[in-house]
């Protein structure tokens, strides 16, 4: 009778404190693989690549990493943060970890392909309105009227009265636009209106267009035309195209 009491009693006690030691082994192997992580996976060698603009020690710097971090304590999304605002060409940051000490930063940059006025002369800007920083006197970005950065810093994004906000967006249509079909080196200026946008392009002609239009259409349309104007008059005509209206999809005036 003592015997199997003892047993009972020595059940009750393994069902009250089971629980209680499950948690401790949790903890206990928490504690282990955290203390692994702080003192083996230290970074020994960082990896930079596509850059071009800055160097790799201006992009470990940007990111705040050097060699004796931990690879599992930073917050890399806090650092690709503090590295976009630091440097403006950046467009893209990647961080990876490769085990045991392999860090990997893979960058994307922009590109410069519009100038727009702002503060004290013009500002540089990406296809995506990023301000990157002002434009030297020499540039050859497209240079755009009809909008005004308000208070332009590198790195931010351009800003622009509420009035000129329709236009900021048109802008920034057509230069995603542009980009895709692969024709922004044949825009030299975009001047904007309320109602449209007028684009100089190759040099030779005005393109008009709605501020509001189909942008994507409407390039496709001038890059059939212009080769078959080309054809038909000469590489060395002059003049503008309508691209505005509905029941014609360009309509040429030669100068």
């Amino acid at each position: 009778m003592a015997r199997g009491r003892n047993n009972r009693k020595r059940r009750r006690t393994r069902r009250r404190f089971g629980p209680l030691f499950k948690l401790l082994c949790i903890l206990t192997a928490a504690v282990a693989l955290t203390f692994g992580a702080t003192v083996f996976f230290q970074v020994e060698t960082i990896v930079v690549s596509g850059n071009s603009r800055y160097t790799q020690e201006e992009i470990i710097a940007a990111v705040g990493v050097q060699v004796g971090d931990n690879l599992f304590r930073m917050n890399k999304f806090q650092r690709i943060e503090q590295a976009e605002e630091q440097l403006p060409y950046l467009e893209d940051v990647v961080i990876r970890r490769s085990l045991p000490s392999t860090l990997t930063i893979t960058v994307k940059e922009w590109e410069a392909v519009a100038q727009v006025p702002g503060g004290e002369g013009n500002w540089l800007i990406s296809v995506g309105g990023k301000l990157l920083e002002q434009a030297p006197p020499d540039s050859g970005a497209i240079t755009i009227t009809g909008l005004t950065a308000l208070a332009p810093q590198p790195g931010q994004q351009l800003a622009v009265s509420q009035e000129e906000t329709p236009r900021l967006e048109a802008l920034l249509k057509l230069l995603a636009v542009l980009q895709e079909q692969n024709m922004l080196q044949d825009v030299s200026a975009l001047e904007l209106t309320s109602t449209r946008i007028n684009m100089e392009y190759q040099g030779r002609f005005t393109v008009k267009l709605l501020l509001n239009g189909d942008f994507s259409y409407r390039m496709k349309v001038l890059l059939e035309v212009v080769p078959e104007l080309n054809e038909s008059m000469g590489g060395d005509v002059r003049g503008s195209w309508d691209l505005t209206q509905e029941e014609y999809p360009a309509v040429f005036s030669a100068e």
